[in-house]
């Protein structure tokens, strides 16, 4: 009869009986660039208030565009929350409903509106699919159509940070974490302004608004008021590991979508906390 042993098995491993909150010892197995999984996409968030609010003027020569640019890239297409998500936080808060709770109120009306622009491009293939499929399933539904669409609003939900009354991550927060995650080719948010401006140009200090065409985070982080998109944006951009940078254009103004992914400057150029490759 063979003998057998009793003895542990043990695997060598750099991590193993660490703690793993000390950042010395994770530091060299966690360090390096981790590998991009979708390095060709292309990641596009449209703005909720911004663009899908002003209805057929705005949206469909948006649709427009973005069927014309399917032949030359594949995209992530993702929509942010508009009005609609305000009047919820609204009662929510009235409710008092926790900032858990407010999340996927806001998340379901970004998918509403991801709905509606995939129901426009769906007879070249797009459809809309949720976060779960995205985050399994993506490639393969970009090998059956040239885009996607899906909700900005990262899933948080009920574990939304508990440090305001309403949730800090929202849709640009979150296409700018799939995008990174997925080592995307680049992120470009498309709004209703040219870019970044030093003050809020439809503010009472809008007649000495400057558009920054270029700038860092950290820059920007030092500005007070009104940004066209979430702070929260650039607390995550400060740990970026593939996106250096990403472009915020005017998607009223034709064409300036299709120069951005071309690889133009066409509004405000934010560089990020990522190391270049």
């Amino acid at each position: 009869m063979a003998e057998t042993t009793n003895t542990i098995k043990h695997v060598d491993s750099a991590l193993a009986r660490q703690t793993l909150l000390d950042g010395s010892l994770t530091r060299p197995v966690a360090g390096v660039r981790p590998i991009r999984l979708l390095p060709w996409l292309q990641v596009v968030k449209i703005g909720g208030r911004a663009i899908m609010d002003r209805g057929h003027e705005a949206i469909l020569p948006i649709v427009d565009e973005l069927r014309r640019l399917l032949p030359e890239h594949r995209m992530l297409i993702l929509t942010g929350a508009g009005i609609r998500a305000r009047h919820l936080y609204s009662v929510g808060l009235d409710l008092g409903l926790p900032v858990g709770s407010l999340s996927p109120l806001a998340a379901s009306e970004a998918g509403q509106n991801g709905h509606i622009l995939a129901s426009l491009l769906s007879p070249e293939g797009v459809s809309y699919v949720e976060h779960p499929t995205i985050s399994t399933q993506l490639a393969i539904h970009l090998q059956a159509a040239r885009a996607v669409v899906g909700s900005a609003f990262p899933p948080y939900h009920h574990h939304e940070f508990p440090g305001a009354r309403i949730p800090p991550h929202r849709a640009d927060t979150g296409a700018f974490l799939l995008a990174d995650a997925l080592g995307a080719a680049g992120l470009t948010i498309v709004e209703d302004v040219d870019g970044v401006y030093t003050t809020d140009p439809n503010g009472p200090d809008g007649k000495s608004a400057e558009l920054l065409r270029e700038a860092s985070y950290t820059d920007i982080a030092k500005q007070e008021g009104t940004l066209p998109f979430d702070r929260a944006l650039l607390e995550v951009m400060a740990n970026a590991r593939h996106i250096e940078r990403v472009q915020v254009v005017n998607g009223l103004v034709p064409g300036r979508l299709t120069a951005a992914l071309r690889g133009e400057h066409v509004g405000t150029i934010i560089h990020t906390g990522a190391r270049p490759e």
